[in-house]
């Protein structure tokens, strides 16, 4: 029965990867507007990286096999693209949706689980500080390969988006003097906390399961 058990665990992968795409695009409005990234990068960095790191470093731990982290991100990125097709197939212009990078600092983290030999407390410190530095940088490149993210986000309104939320030119060298590196110091910071969370959960639910 153990290929049952590890068919099992892989399926419940994919649920909760899905699940946990909903969750961080679910951060700002519906879907990852390209708009609320570019104008509020800082707090999309954090929210990205936390739930990132909490839903792979769970299920790396959870199978013990390095590579499940990338797996996972693997997961969110299949089903933004998903979503990211249907607004196009629904006429809306192809940068309208923004896809994150999730894949290499996911593969950071499945690096560091395999470099220190299965480590747990190696990869929730050194893996999570990774994950939250690596992932602002790699989005901030896709970020500066749209083509105008506030055009888009002026000439397509949401309606749903809330005010707090409402597309504005970036006020550079007043708040944001380094998106890049305040989203990386935060998550960085924020990350481990939040990886040493998803290794809990992994304990519990091995208590829950040999109850």
């Amino acid at each position: 029965m153990v290929w049952l058990r590890r068919t099992t665990h892989y399926l419940f992968i994919v649920v909760v990867a899905v699940n946990s795409t909903l969750l961080t695009i679910n951060a700002g409005d519906y879907i990852f507007y390209t708009d609320w990234a570019w104008t509020s990068f800082v707090v999309f960095s954090i929210s990205q990286s936390t739930m990132l790191v909490v839903g792979a470093i769970y299920y790396m731990l959870f199978t013990g096999v390095p590579g499940t982290a990338t797996y996972y991100a693997t997961i969110m990125t299949i089903y933004t693209w998903v979503a990211k097709g249907a607004w196009f197939a629904l006429g809306y212009p192809y940068d309208f949706v923004l896809v994150p990078v999730w894949i290499p600092s996911a593969m950071l983290l499945d690096l560091t689980y395999w470099a220190t030999r299965r480590n747990k407390h190696a990869a929730i410190i050194i893996g999570g500080t990774l994950v939250g530095l690596s992932l602002p940088i790699f989005n901030m490149i896709n970020l500066l390969l749209v083509r105008d993210p506030l055009e888009m986000a002026f000439k397509y309104p949401r309606p749903t988006v809330p005010p707090y939320m409402t597309p504005i030119e970036p006020q550079v060298g007043k708040f944001y003097n380094s998106p890049v590196a305040l989203g990386s110091g935060a998550g960085a910071v924020l990350s481990v906390p939040i990886a040493a969370l998803g290794a809990k959960l992994n304990t519990w639910t091995y208590r829950w399961m040999a109850a």
